[in-house]
């Protein structure tokens, strides 16, 4: 396992080596290593800005250089776009580097976690700050882009036929995307940021607990129908709470009957 000192020495080195490349405009540090580091599991992310488009790709294979100098277990190359890379690396010491590649003129912000490094123009600087002042004055800036409340009712409506159906694993399938959908919501309702969001044990400790009692030991039907009330509840509980989503009576109605009375 690396150290507070390895991640320290490990960023140090990438961060001076990445900035020496004639192509590369500027350097972000996102995530929780923006404010420390949330703990000695915490890896290092970052955004590599280029100057333009042409020099994405090729900055990527510089990068993926630097990474094998440092003797990784493994590395993955993403590709998003033509335009946007991500390479994600582990190394030998456990420590996992994800590092994306982008044209400066494309850089977004993501969440409220980052930290300008390196900017040789100050065109990074201030593009950072534009996307966060777009950030900030989103009504919703976590748009997961779904109707939470719809897909959850349509989950339950499944997990249940399923059941009947005896088809345990896929009830049980349904059953975790329901507990996915009251996650989100609760998130956003405590202000978390939602992108790449995995503290869930700094949710409100009354959540926590209840969203936890939806786990069983044995994935009987009776079980698995509690659960999914139990879920329900949670879910319905938490909507009723937020400012960006809402169940209407409609879309409630058309829950299994045996999920009611609800509290």
């Amino acid at each position: 396992m690396f150290s507070i000192k390895d991640r320290r020495d490990y960023f140090s080195r990438t961060i001076k080596e990445v900035e020496h490349f004639k192509l590369v405009e500027g350097i972000v540090q996102i995530g929780s290593g923006v404010n420390g580091y949330n703990d000695e599991y915490s890896d290092i992310d970052l955004m590599v800005a280029v100057f333009n488009i042409k020099n994405a790709e090729i900055t990527r294979n510089y990068v993926v250089e630097i990474i094998r100098g440092f003797n990784p277990s493994y590395i993955k190359e993403k590709q998003f776009t033509k335009d946007i890379f991500l390479v994600i690396a582990f190394l030998q010491n456990g420590l996992e580097f994800n590092i994306s590649i982008v044209p400066t003129d494309f850089l977004s912000v993501k969440s409220p976690l980052w930290k300008v490094i390196v900017d040789k123009t100050g065109l990074v600087s201030e593009t950072m700050h534009t996307e966060n002042e777009r950030f900030l004055s989103r009504p919703l800036k976590y748009n997961v882009g779904i109707d939470l409340a719809f897909e959850f009712v349509y989950c339950a409506r499944s997990l249940e036929k399923e059941l009947k159906r005896k088809n345990l694993i896929y009830a049980l399938k349904m059953l975790e995307e329901m507990r996915d959908y009251t996650l989100i919501v609760q998130a956003l309702n405590e202000e978390k940021k939602l992108h790449q969001f995995k503290a869930y044990g700094s949710l409100n400790p009354s959540f926590v607990e209840r969203y936890l009692s939806t786990f069983t030991s044995e994935p009987t039907i009776e079980n698995i129908r509690s659960s999914s009330e139990k879920i329900t509840k949670l879910f319905i509980s938490s909507v009723k709470q937020s400012t960006d989503y809402s169940m209407t009576p409609e879309l409630e109605k058309l829950l299994p009957n045996s999920f009611f009375k609800m509290d």
